[in-house]
C-alpha cells in the first residue's frame, strides 16, 4: 500500500517510477494507469494566485487507506498509489497523483478513474483559493461518477 500526503512539491513521474521500481512486480502487470491533477489559475473565480489545502492528518490517512482497500476489493490490482498535496499550492503544481497497476488495462483504468472521483468528491481536504481580493473557501466539488 502506498498512500500519503505531502506538504512539499511533488514530482508525479518520479513518484510513479519509484513506486514501480520498488514493487518488484516486473512481468506481472500489463497495465499502469495514472492520473495527475494540477492546480489551475481559475475555477469559479479567475486569476487565482494560490490555494491552501488543509486536512486532519489522522482522518486523511484513514480515508486514503480505506480508498485504496476499496479499490483493491473492486478490481484485481497488483499495486495502487495515492499521493495528495497539502499546504500552499501554486498554479501548475501537482496536487494529486494516482497510479494503479494490474495484469489488464480495464482494471487499472477503471480503478484509477474511480479513485480520483472518490478522492475529489469525498476526501477530507478543505481548500481556500486566493485572488488579489483575498481568500475564499471552496464549498464543494462536483461528483464525477
Amino acid at each position: 500500500m502506498a498512500s500519503w500526503v505531502s506538504d512539499h512539491l511533488i514530482e508525479p513521474w518520479q513518484i510513479i517510477a519509484e513506486q514501480q521500481s520498488a514493487q518488484n512486480l516486473a512481468g506481472q502487470y500489463g497495465a499502469t494507469a495514472s492520473f495527475i491533477g494540477s492546480m489551475r489559475d481559475f475555477s469559479d473565480r479567475t486569476d487565482i494566485k494560490k490555494m491552501v489545502l488543509e486536512h486532519y492528518p489522522a482522518m486523511t490517512a484513514r480515508y486514503l487507506e480505506k480508498l485504496e482497500d476499496m479499490a483493491r476489493q473492486k478490481w484485481p490490482l497488483l499495486d495502487c498509489l495515492i499521493v495528495h498535496r497539502v499546504g500552499e499550492v501554486h498554479p501548475g503544481d501537482a496536487i494529486v497523483v494516482i497510479a494503479c497497476w494490474s495484469a489488464h488495462r480495464r482494471a487499472a483504468l477503471d480503478a484509477c478513474d474511480w479513485l480520483i472521483e472518490e478522492l475529489k468528491y469525498k476526501a477530507p481536504f478543505w481548500k481556500k483559493e486566493f485572488t488579489n481580493e483575498g481568500g475564499h473557501w471552496v464549498t464543494g466539488n462536483t461528483d464525477g461518477h
